[in-house]
């Protein structure tokens, strides 16, 4: 039976509550495995797995309930090991690792950050900036819209100027929130996002956090801001017992 993996901890744990289950339909019983002074909480892995929102809810929830007694390395959804003995060897084999990373990331959780523009006020600001584009623009009105050559070369300059400021802005805010995050980790380009950081906050300053965000959105109009967390710091952990094998369900219990 292949192990299905939620999460790395110490062996001082405290102990998860009675008769908890996780994913699965019917769900399974969570357990623990213990190899020296970590911890994993597992439990078996369900035939054909994949990304369906009672487990991925089901994830989520052990991983809260674990990180609610304390530091909890949280595995990413769909993470299974050939068996258990997978599992303990590797935290035998990583025990300096793991160690280090639950005294890195105790205490801190994760904010992730994504940002686009918003189309009409970049617009007006790539206008209000670029005097070249300004121009053309004005030449082009004057002449009752210009020709179709003039059209599109204005086009083409208010998209590369738009581009421009997207790592412009992109920049911006990654510098403006840096200093009141623990660790910054940059998320894969995706279509739609000009953003995509997570940041390590401590708990006892995320407050701090959460108004440098708010900072931002105020000095920067033209963006929306969008922040999901407290998150388990899933950018913050490195490949855990379930991944050198590749075997995932292919989401991200963290729905950044």
């Amino acid at each position: 039976m292949s192990t299905y993996v939620y999460g790395i901890t110490a062996r001082s744990h405290p102990a998860l509550p009675e008769g908890m289950t996780g994913v699965g339909e019917p769900p399974l019983p969570v357990r623990i495995l213990t190899a020296g002074d970590l911890a994993a909480v597992v439990s078996d892995a369900p035939e054909g797995l994949r990304p369906k929102r009672r487990d991925l809810l089901a994830h989520q929830n052990v991983l809260a309930e674990a990180g609610a007694g304390g530091c909890v390395l949280p595995m990413r959804f769909g993470s299974v090991a050939t068996d258990d003995d997978a599992v303990t060897q590797v935290l035998g084999d990583r025990a300096e690792h793991y160690a280090e990373r639950l005294r890195e990331l105790d205490g801190k959780v994760e904010y992730n950050i994504k940002a686009t523009h918003v189309e009409e006020a970049v617009l007006h600001l790539v206008m209000a900036e670029n005097e070249q584009v300004r121009s053309l623009a004005e030449a082009n009105r004057r002449s009752g819209g210009g020709s179709y050559d003039d059209k599109i070369r204005l086009g083409e300059m208010v998209a590369a100027a738009v581009q421009a400021k997207e790592a412009e802005d992109a920049g911006e805010v990654q510098s403006l929130l840096a200093p009141a995050a623990a660790a910054v980790s940059v998320g894969p380009e995706s279509t739609g996002w000009l953003l995509n950081v997570s940041y390590l906050v401590p708990r006892d300053t995320a407050e701090e956090f959460l108004a440098a965000v708010e900072q931002v959105r105020k000095s920067h109009a033209h963006l929306d801001l969008r922040i999901n967390g407290p998150l388990p710091p899933y950018s913050f952990v490195e490949p855990g017992p379930a991944e050198p094998a590749g075997s995932r369900a292919g989401a991200d219990a963290g729905a950044h």
